[in-house]
């Protein structure tokens, strides 16, 4: 089978079996992953090896579409209204998830600790495929809007992501390639998020001051393509130097809003477009990819070792809405909800271990999908129970 006969039968069978979990009230992307375990089952001897070659690229453009989309839909306003809590949201509910997992991984399924470390940081991460989306949609029905609640949610979450991301990436290095001391890593993180930062104010500044001196010649179509440009040199630099390319991805979608919401709201319109496709192709990939024997060792373990990290999140979420005051405890469980799903990063990333040859990488990759299994689902019910329940429209 080549290689655009089996992308032809996976993005349809995604998108139909998306479209089928969607109709029952189910994440979208929970029947995507579903078709892709069931393909790899009856079609996975049969599809063409090119496809292991580009899925990397495939996975990557998807992540840059849903940060692009999460930078442009966070607002200076928003961040300072609820700063702190922001900024705790960004990286409290994470360290506490990642030691506890670390410790879980190497009691539970015999990890050395840096190999725990590295899964832990992959599973920690919650989802801008899920997150992003309804957050987006929940300003535009304007329900938490007044307390700038999906803004906090929003930024909390896309930092939370390209931490986890770049942690990820070091150690990564660390275990497969050039070896970093904990000193190192702890220099190194910082450099690489504050190194993003400028390198992605810099394209978004140079692509919004181009877009608005020229608005009629550059289409919105152009626009994204241009800007995708941008994303592709980011993350081209991010390979050369170690910075966090997805962080300046985001940076430069927050400061195309800054500068122009017009132009932005218009650039993030055409992005949503784009991933309807990019999605159906991140999720079926990682079911395409799961290696069931593997799932099945992780079993019962791996049910719990993600329970634990879901539980201790929770209660760094609660207490980073703590200097929020203005939150009620309704709306602070709101904020609870929301970090729950697992999906876009455990997708893009789980099967990099096994890809880079460690030998727990079939596990790391069962992980993932189970995490995904159970946290996606129960995230975006109770992001849509909460945002009737727990948040109140306001005009």
């Amino acid at each position: 089978m080549d290689l655009n006969t089996t992308l032809f039968l996976l993005i349809c069978g995604g998108y139909f079996f998306g479209l089928f979990f969607d109709r029952l009230k189910l994440p979208s992307i929970l029947g995507m992953l579903i078709f892709g375990i069931f393909a790899s089952l009856t079609i996975g001897n049969y599809a063409s090896p090119l496809l292991w070659e580009v899925e990397p690229s495939l996975k990557s453009f998807a992540l840059t579409i849903i940060l692009l989309r999460a930078g442009l839909g966070i607002k200076k306003e928003s961040l300072r209204k609820n700063g702190t809590s922001a900024l705790l949201m960004s990286f409290l509910p994470a360290t506490l998830e990642t030691i506890v997992l670390t410790l879980a991984l190497h009691s539970l399924l015999s990890f050395s600790l840096l190999t725990a470390l590295l899964t832990a940081t992959m599973l920690t991460a919650v989802s801008p495929a899920v997150i992003v989306p309804a957050m987006l949609d929940l300003t535009a029905r304007n329900r938490g809007n007044k307390k700038d609640i999906p803004s906090l949610i929003l930024a909390g979450a896309s930092i939370d992501d390209v931490l986890a991301i770049t942690l990820f990436s070091l150690l990564l290095h660390g275990l497969t390639g050039e070896a970093f001391s904990p000193q190192e890593i702890a220099l190194m993180t910082p450099l690489a998020l504050v190194t993003a930062v400028v390198a992605g104010a810099f394209v978004g500044r140079v692509s919004i001051y181009y877009f608005s001196k020229h608005p009629e010649k550059v289409r919105d179509t152009e626009k994204v393509l241009l800007l995708l440009v941008g994303a592709f040199f980011l993350i081209s630099l991010g390979e050369i130097i170690h910075i966090a390319s997805l962080l300046a991805i985001m940076t430069a979608g927050f400061i195309i809003l800054e500068k122009n919401s017009d132009i932005a709201a218009r650039i993030a319109e055409k992005l949503s477009k784009i991933w309807v496709f990019a999605e159906i192709i991140l999720f079926v990939l990682i079911g395409f990819s799961l290696d069931l024997s593997a799932a099945l060792y992780a079993g019962p373990r791996g049910v719990l070792i993600i329970l634990i990290g879901v539980s201790v999140r929770s209660i760094g979420v609660w207490i980073s809405t703590i200097p929020s005051r203005h939150l009620t405890k309704k709306e602070r469980l709101f904020c609870v909800c929301a970090y729950i799903p697992k999906a876009t990063v455990q997708a893009a990333l789980g099967g990099v271990a096994l890809s880079h040859g460690l030998p727990e990488g079939d596990i790391i990759l069962a992980l993932a999908v189970i995490s995904i299994l159970i946290t996606a689902p129960v995230g975006l019910i109770g992001i849509r129970l909460g945002s009737t329940y727990l948040l109140t429209d306001e005009s």
